[in-house]
């Protein structure tokens, strides 16, 4: 049975094939389950949850108009095992990157977290950030 998280976005997508297409095929994750007749879909990669449902000219939950890029403002880090599989699958299908993959460490009180991440568009423009965690090191004193 799916375990549901406490926060799970639903971005509203402009083509719910397409956007399963990507995220399901090029991604990885899986369709925990769909409302086809309501072009919506509830994926699952591990743990990371989301949400899709094709734009409706009757959706009253909107805020303003959508325009691409979609959820400008706002990028969804998605914890995976490794990043170099996606890599992989992104370059086969000559999906294009936002940002390459680099090793990043980020101060977190005491210590620093490190990832190897990257940054890709979906189909509509979400800013999604892939990251494998690498651990975690003591923060390093500045120098004397």
């Amino acid at each position: 049975m799916l375990q549901r998280n406490t926060m799970v976005p639903e971005l509203i997508v402009s083509d719910l094939d397409g956007s399963l297409d990507f995220w399901v095929s090029l991604l990885g994750f899986e369709i925990a389950y769909q409302r086809p007749e309501r072009r919506f879909a509830y994926l699952d990669l591990h743990g990371a949850q989301v949400m899709l449902e094709q734009l409706d000219a009757d959706d009253h939950w909107l805020t303003g108009p959508l325009e691409k890029p979609f959820g400008r403002g706002i990028n969804l880090q998605i914890d995976v095992a490794a990043v170099a599989p996606l890599l992989e699958r992104l370059e086969r299908h000559r999906w294009p990157l936002f940002q390459a993959c680099e090793e990043v460490w980020y101060r977190a009180d005491a210590v620093e977290v490190g990832l190897r991440q990257f940054l890709v568009q979906d189909p509509d423009g979400y800013l999604l950030r892939l990251a494998q965690k690498l651990g975690e090191r003591p923060v390093a004193l500045p120098a004397r």
